[in-house]
C-alpha cells in the first residue's frame, strides 16, 4: 500500500493529467440514484478530485481524502475544497455519509487488509447509505511496477462483500466504459447498508 501511494505522489500531476477528463457519468448517475438530493458524499481514496467535482456540481455535499500528499493539493484546487491528506487506515470524521464512493482506490489495499478496511470505512456509512466500490478484474494480486493490486472477480467481490455483512448487494457488473486502454476490465459494485 506504501509502495502504492508513493507512487502516486511522485506521479500525480501526470495521472491527474490523463484521468481528469475521463467521462464516468453513467455510474455517477446510477450511484446518485440512491443517495438523497443534496445529501453526503465521502470520496475516499480521491485521486484527481474529478469525481468529487461531478457531485459537487450536482448539488452534493463533499468529504474527500486521499493518501497521495501532491495529488491532495491538486484535487484541492480543482474541485475548489480541502481534500485531506490521509489513509484509509487513519481516516476520520465525526459524522456518517449518506454515501462512500471508492473509485479505483481500495483495489490497492492488500487483500489480508482489505476486510478491516472495509469494515472500519463501513462506520461512516449511514443506515440505508450506498456505498460504491471498483476494482480490477481478475484474480489474486500482482505488483505492477510501484502499485500493488488487489484484483477482484465478480464472484470474490460477492463473497467479500458477505463476509462483511450487513449490506444488500444493489449491483455488480463489469461496465464496458470502464475498459481501459491497456485491455484490463473493471468490477464495479454498490451496496447499501442494512438497518441489521
Amino acid at each position: 500500500m506504501a509502495s502504492s501511494t508513493n507512487y502516486y505522489h511522485q506521479n500525480a500531476q501526470d495521472y491527474f493529467d490523463t484521468t481528469i477528463d475521463f467521462d464516468l457519468s453513467p455510474l455517477y448517475d446510477f450511484f446518485l440514484e440512491h443517495i438523497p438530493k443534496g445529501g453526503s458524499i465521502l470520496d475516499a481514496g480521491c485521486g484527481s478530485g474529478r469525481d468529487s467535482k461531478y457531485f459537487l456540481d450536482n448539488g452534493y455535499q463533499v468529504t474527500a481524502f486521499d493518501g497521495a500528499e501532491n495529488m491532495t493539493k491538486l484535487a484541492s484546487k480543482y474541485i475548489g475544497l480541502h481534500v485531506q491528506h490521509t489513509t484509509f487506515a487513519d481516516f476520520s470524521s465525526p459524522e456518517q455519509f449518506d454515501g462512500i464512493w471508492t473509485s479505483a482506490s481500495l483495489l490497492h489495499v492488500p487483500k489480508n487488509e482489505i476486510l478491516p478496511t472495509l469494515q472500519k470505512l463501513q462506520t461512516f456509512l449511514k443506515i440505508d447509505g450506498v456505498w460504491y466500490m471498483s476494482f480490477r478484474l481478475g484474480e489474486g494480486e500482482h505488483q505492477e511496477g510501484d502499485r500493488y493490486f488487489n484484483d477482484q472477480t465478480k464472484e470474490s467481490l460477492e463473497a467479500l462483500i458477505k463476509s462483511l455483512g450487513g449490506f444488500e448487494l444493489i449491483h455488480a457488473e463489469v461496465p464496458g466504459l470502464l475498459r481501459s486502454r491497456r485491455g484490463y476490465a473493471f468490477i464495479v459494485a454498490i451496496i447499501k447498508k442494512n438497518k441489521n
